[in-house]
């Protein structure tokens, strides 16, 4: 049988087959072997012809392919397997699998299959784009004939599959740990006052406990925004609006706050932009940015707030001087549940929602938000969004 052909019957074959391929696109992230799996035995009848377009299919795959003869050298491999393990496909054929694949798990696991026993089982290698796992499944082939032993090795990319599930059990872990808080504090109030019905009691304990169930709808009401934006199904009241009109009263509902933490809080603006926008959305995007900015900042620091017109753009920006965010940290500050420096002792520090969801309604009016900051020295937030048109004095 031609290599195409060991290939094309590692696919289709029957229900051994079968069981490779839904291993192959399980997600789990079980590393144990497969049980006992049977190997896969070349049918009695005459070997079947293949033509170009095969060919084109099997080079084509998103999964790698390598087929391995019984002297460990390759057959055959195609353009994902290069990818996969760093190779060119073409130079490979005939070189041992070592010298193209210089893995030692990877070589252990062939020499097994060479015995008859297959595989499937992560592996984690380094290329170009850095460290990636994949999902690797290796299979004996056998026929009549044992001197035409062969193994073939099917490699598929789960390291987008895998980062997407450990995001997911850090959600649960992240709400789990935001809802437990407040309810454990609400619990423990009304207990207390149960306990202890005095007046005193009741007028020390009951506005707090309320004030604990204010940070539970708070934070409800922030995973219910975010699962709406990320799910595409935020809704926007649009209309035409004049940015600075948005901000000028959010702003100055900041006033008191930002003067008690002796903090220089002003609103520029640049020149008078109008967009189509939900008012009450970029309200919301204000009120997030000038909080952040507002925690992260000491007293007698300063944060700007400007809205501008570059280009075919509106720009809003917040400044601050405050105490900035680590270089690590910055690709991930508009992810949700995303907090810097947990280490910090920070009572309000948040649930690291308010950013994620900045984002998702700058996205939402297809716009783009980004930050920079500089340890120490401050951060500043960059938001641009689609221009109706700009109002100009007569005299500029």
């Amino acid at each position: 049988m031609t290599p195409l052909e060991w290939v094309l019957l590692a696919l289709i074959a029957g229900a051994a087959g079968g069981v490779l391929l839904a291993r192959l696109f399980r997600t789990s992230e079980s590393a144990a072997p497969v049980a006992e799996p049977a190997p896969l035995r070349a049918p009695a009848s005459a070997p079947i012809s293949f033509d170009n377009a095969f060919a084109r299919l099997v080079h084509a795959l998103p999964i790698g392919v390598v087929l391995v003869d019984r002297t460990c050298r390759v057959e055959f491999a195609n353009a994902a397997a290069g990818t996969t393990f760093g190779f060119d496909p073409d130079r490979a054929l005939n070189v041992h699998v070592i010298e193209a694949i210089p893995n030692v798990e990877l070589e252990r696991r062939i020499g097994d299959a060479l015995r008859g026993e297959a595989s499937v089982a992560p592996l984690m290698l380094t290329g170009a784009t850095g460290q990636r796992t994949y999902r690797v499944s290796i299979y004996p082939l056998t026929d009549s004939d044992e001197e035409s032993r062969r193994v073939v090795i099917f490699s598929d990319d789960q390291t987008a599959l895998l980062r997407l599930d450990r995001a997911r059990k850090e959600f649960l872990s992240n709400v789990s740990h935001e809802l437990r808080t407040p309810l454990s504090s609400i619990k423990l109030m009304l207990e207390t006052v149960l306990e202890a019905p005095e007046q005193e009691a009741r007028d020390l304990f009951v506005p707090q406990a309320l004030a604990q169930v204010d940070r539970l709808a708070a934070l409800v009401g922030q995973l219910l925004e975010q699962a709406r934006a990320e799910s595409g199904q935020l809704k926007l009241n649009v209309r035409d609006v004049d940015l600075e009109e948005i901000a000028r009263p959010i702003v100055a509902s900041f006033d008191q706050q930002a003067a008690n933490k002796g903090i220089e809080l002003e609103l520029t603006a640049l020149r008078p932009v109008r967009v189509e926008a939900d008012p009450d959305r970029l309200a919301q995007v204000f009120v997030n940015l000038i909080d952040n900015a507002l925690r992260h900042t000491r007293g007698g620091g300063r944060i700007r707030v400007e809205v501008d017109a570059r280009d075919s753009d509106a720009v809003l920006r917040v400044r601050d001087t405050g105490e900035g965010i680590p270089y690590r940290d910055l690709p991930h500050i508009f992810e949700r549940f995303y907090v810097v420096d947990r280490s910090r002792k920070r009572g309000s520090s948040g649930a690291g929602l308010g950013l994620a969801i900045v984002k998702g309604i700058i996205d939402a009016h297809g716009g783009a938000i980004s930050a920079e900051s500089m340890l120490g020295r401050g951060t500043a937030f960059t938001i641009r969004l689609p221009i109706m048109r700009i109002k100009r004095d007569a005299a500029s």
